[in-house]
């Protein structure tokens, strides 16, 4: 049954999520990050859309890209016959093109952008950002929120320190996309580009990127 739309808290790193919203069936599904779960239905909640369905894959993902593919097609598969129209709010997030290469065969449209950064910090800043530095490891809200479980679980680094250099040796600094930034995210911002041994650069962007694409959509 489609539940009361409300801010959702920040999913675990292993958490997928399904919520209808509205009052009727929904028409159009969203298939999203579980990293992305929390300023989607900030973005929908903030723009009064209703008769929307968002399932929401594990963020854990975001560490073993050769997965996203197949992951997002099961989900196409299994709902294809529920919604009228199914998008994907994915970046290519590694996926070498396999992930679009899938989609156009399923006919489902993606968010423009090789990484959620891109979408968030908007496609042309966040070229002029690698521009400008190659080196750059970009952090998000969630991924602030979600470092130690994310990042230093995630690629194995509490149990095996030595891979630091390994995964990180060839970053200059650490840029935090930031959507809704506030004192104590700013700490844990810092907190994690120190772990990195990096210095921290903050860029606020919002939710534009995400926006703008789910506007398009003509979403009701």
């Amino acid at each position: 049954m489609p539940q009361p739309l409300e801010r959702i808290d920040v999913l675990s790193v292993d958490a997928d999520l399904d919520r209808s919203i509205g009052i009727a069936g929904a028409s159009t599904l969203i298939i999203a990050c579980g990293a992305l779960a929390r300023e989607l239905f900030d973005v929908i909640r903030l723009n009064g859309w209703s008769h929307l369905a968002v399932t929401c894959l594990p963020a854990k993902l975001h560490n073993r890209p050769e997965k996203i593919t197949e992951a997002v097609r099961a989900k196409i598969r299994a709902n294809r016959d529920k919604y009228d129209r199914i998008l994907c709010l994915y970046g290519d997030c590694g996926t070498g093109g396999t992930l679009d290469a899938m989609l156009h065969e399923e006919g489902v449209e993606r968010i423009e952008g090789t990484h959620c950064y891109a979408f968030y910090a908007g496609l042309e800043e966040f070229d002029a950002m690698m521009d400008e530095e190659v080196g750059t490891f970009f952090l998000t809200d969630y991924i602030v929120r979600q470092f130690d479980a994310l990042i230093i679980k995630g690629l194995g680094l509490d149990r095996y320190p030595q891979l630091f250099n390994d995964y990180f040796g060839h970053y200059r600094r650490v840029v935090w996309l930031a959507q809704a930034p506030d004192a104590e995210l700013e700490q844990k911002a810092h907190a994690a580009a120190a772990k990195l041994g990096l210095p921290l650069v903050i860029s606020t962007t919002g939710l534009a990127g995400m926006e703008t694409f789910l506007k398009k959509q003509n979403l009701h």
